[in-house]
């Protein structure tokens, strides 16, 4: 049985509303501490064969973690709603960032770097304004991906009652057979996808309108 999705919508908006701008509050902070974190272990060991495998070989293994195995792990000492959530969003997005960084950083060509310290660019100053600039497109391309995984993992949140639209999708699930259970998780699911399609729209005109004119493809 299932009631009609147009009544559904129309009773239920501003809680649909709520839980979207709650979802993507959650995806939106879990991103930018990502963002510093994955972009800080890159320009670390970017340059460091050891440091660099090390890295790269651990966030590879821990993105393989299942989601729901990690959430349950993580709210016995953080509780339930927003602290696991922001944690294990946080987690899976260092792999894309960190792997992007490396990349874009080890893209740069050495010719480039020479030259700035030629002409008396401290290490510092070289990273600034040369390899950073030129690396950026790379970077951003791995934060536009870790956004992806994060508005869908944030979904399954809900399982240690996360924010967001995950709520819908669970509710749906839990009640199959019911009047709306269907209406639920239909709802929850396509608001997930609307959002993730949002989010790598803007990530597209960041990324045009970050780069450098002569960078652009």
């Amino acid at each position: 049985m299932s009631g009609s999705l147009d009544v559904f919508l129309a009773r239920r908006w501003e809680d649909l509303v709520t839980l979207t701008l709650q979802h993507l509050a959650v995806v939106a902070l879990s991103l930018a501490i990502a963002t510093v974190l994955g972009v800080l272990i890159g320009l670390l060991v970017w340059d460091k064969n050891v440091p660099r495998t090390a890295a790269l070989t651990a966030a590879g293994i821990a993105i393989t973690i299942p989601s729901l195995a990690l959430l349950a792990l993580l709210s016995p000492v953080l509780g339930l709603g927003w602290a696991p959530t922001v944690v294990s969003l946080v987690f899976y997005s260092l792999l894309p960032i960190v792997r992007n960084t490396v990349v874009g950083l080890r893209e740069v060509p050495a010719h480039l770097i020479e030259s700035a310290r030629g002409m008396g660019m401290t290490p510092a100053k070289t990273l600034i304004s040369i390899q950073l600039p030129l690396a950026w497109p790379v970077i951003v391309t791995g934060i536009r991906v870790a956004a992806q995984l994060t508005v869908g993992i944030a979904a399954i949140a809900a399982y240690v009652a996360g924010p967001g639209l995950g709520l819908y999708i669970f509710k749906g699930l839990s009640s199959l057979g019911s009047v709306n259970a269907l209406n639920f998780t239909l709802t929850g699911t396509i608001c997930v996808v609307l959002l993730a399609l949002l989010l790598d729209g803007a990530f597209v005109l960041i990324a045009r309108y970050s780069t450098s004119r002569g960078l652009r493809v």
